[in-house]
């Protein structure tokens, strides 16, 4: 059985697949407080099915599913040439069972029973490889972003925003020099089956961009008309 999450305002997106009920539960709790928006299945065809769009940052598998195992599910994703990273959770925790995990195309082996914190810790890792971000801080021009604590400085003063501002702007940031289309925006903001009103990135854009100037912030965020935006630091 398949679930999604409509959550509101988030911008990474996590898939987990596990078929128990009560764990899938709690991680995706973790998860959403955390900042993420969470998609879950139950079973391996769903799960595969969704993975399958690679419109998700991390994969959170476990390997002991119901109609597809997770190390197929695992060879099949990678198969379609689908690069999300993945993170094994499982209860097998023998040297050959991580081995083959991970030869299967996994990033990272977490064995069960597990923290939530250190998986938190580890899906945070892999977002931000996926970016090609290792520090948890992003510094842009005089803008900061602290992706652990989801805070922003200028100057090294706070910048207020709102959960959706900061999810944008933290997308844009990730992306610097590199151009985002409004549905690449929302599909790392919405749950798939989120309603998503037409004008709420460009308005979340031209609050930021207000919000950015009175603070002194030389990082602009520029538009592409037809296109998308851009987000740069400017000399004035």
């Amino acid at each position: 059985m398949r679930t999604i999450d409509a959550g509101v305002c988030c911008l990474m997106k996590i898939l987990v697949i596990e078929d128990s009920v009560r764990l899938q539960a709690s991680i995706g709790m973790a998860l959403r407080k955390s900042g993420y928006v969470v998609d879950a299945a139950t079973d391996g065809e769903e799960g595969l099915w969704l993975a399958e769009a690679g419109l998700h940052d991390v994969v959170v598998l476990d390997l002991m599913l119901p109609k597809l195992d997770g190390l197929t599910l695992l060879r099949r994703l990678r198969d379609k040439g689908v690069e999300t990273h993945v993170l094994i959770l499982t209860a097998k925790d023998a040297v050959e069972d991580r081995v083959a995990g991970l030869e299967a195309g996994a990033d990272d082996y977490l064995t069960k029973p597990f923290s939530l914190d250190e998986l938190l810790a580890r899906v945070g890792a892999l977002v931000r490889r996926r970016y090609g971000q290792k520090n948890p801080e992003l510094r842009i021009g005089n803008l900061l972003l602290d992706l652990n604590r989801h805070e922003v400085r200028v100057e090294e003063n706070p910048l207020s925003l709102t959960p959706r501002e900061y999810r944008v702007l933290e997308f844009l940031c990730l992306r610097a020099g590199a151009l985002a289309s409004r549905p690449e925006i929302e599909a790392h903001m919405y749950a798939e089956a989120s309603e998503i009103f037409s004008n709420t990135i460009d308005s979340t854009v031209s609050v930021l961009r207000r919000k950015l100037a009175a603070s002194g912030s030389k990082t602009k965020i520029l538009t592409k008309r037809g296109e998308g935006y851009l987000l740069e630091e400017c000399s004035e």
